[in-house]
């Protein structure tokens, strides 16, 4: 049995593209790497020297401003790859918030495994478009709505994206409970709001019985409909 036999995301990552062969070739360049809450895998800058798959956790993508603050541009969930395939240096950080599992490869032998599997330089331009896509809904998200929208769209896509301990082939079923890997200092930098602004829609939604938080991490999703219509 080999690791991508017991993949939490297997069918959903990239690599779902690829037959049995294939993946025992891909799975003998790559290696298995655990991430602990604060721990970089990869810097703003620096040589883009290697890929990966996200198999549990959650990451940040991060950038420095020029007077030195941390701006989050981007969240990685399990099945998300990461990484610049046939670049030259990474346009951000990539930091575990979680603790988090990746299958790493080197950048150059991933890019010469691509050349020589189109199914997986296939799935590679899927993944591209659809992040393109989640970015101009972003974009949308940070421009044009309201606090409690910006917050209920935040919370949707964090039940929607974060995997099902344990369920390797169950199909994509959103979570009705989950610990957000973000302190509130945090959403508010991902949301573009202050810390008060978050802390007041979190307040507000709780009491709407939209949503219930039994500590200051964990969420429950008591009214999905309630909540998509929060999220505009």
């Amino acid at each position: 049995m080999t690791a991508c036999d017991t993949c939490l995301v297997r069918n959903r990552a990239i690599c779902s593209s690829l037959d049995t062969e294939e993946l025992k070739a891909l799975n003998n360049i790559g290696r298995r790497r655990t991430l602990t809450p604060g721990e970089s895998l990869m810097w703003e800058g620096e040589d883009s020297v290697l890929v990966a798959n996200v198999i549990e956790g959650v990451l940040k993508l991060s950038t420095g401003t020029e007077d030195g603050r941390e701006q989050i541009v981007g969240v990685v969930y399990p099945s998300d790859f990461i990484g610049r395939p046939f670049g030259a240096t990474s346009g951000h950080g990539v930091t575990a918030l979680t603790e988090a599992r990746v299958c790493v490869f080197s950048r150059k032998d991933f890019d010469a495994f691509a050349r020589e599997h189109p199914a997986l330089e296939h799935k590679l331009l899927q993944r591209t478009l659809a992040e393109l896509d989640r970015t101009r809904r972003w974009m949308l998200l940070l421009g044009r709505k309201s606090a409690g929208e910006k917050l209920a769209s935040f919370l949707l896509e964090m039940s929607e994206r974060l995997v099902q301990p344990g369920c390797i082939d169950a199909p994509d079923l959103p979570l009705r409970q989950f610990a957000l890997p973000f302190s509130r200092q945090q959403v508010a930098d991902v949301l573009g709001l202050t810390i008060e602004t978050v802390s007041r829609q979190f307040t507000r939604l709780k009491a709407d019985g939209i949503i219930d938080l039994p500590s200051r991490r964990e969420v429950v999703i008591l009214d999905r409909e309630g909540l998509a219509a929060e999220a505009g």
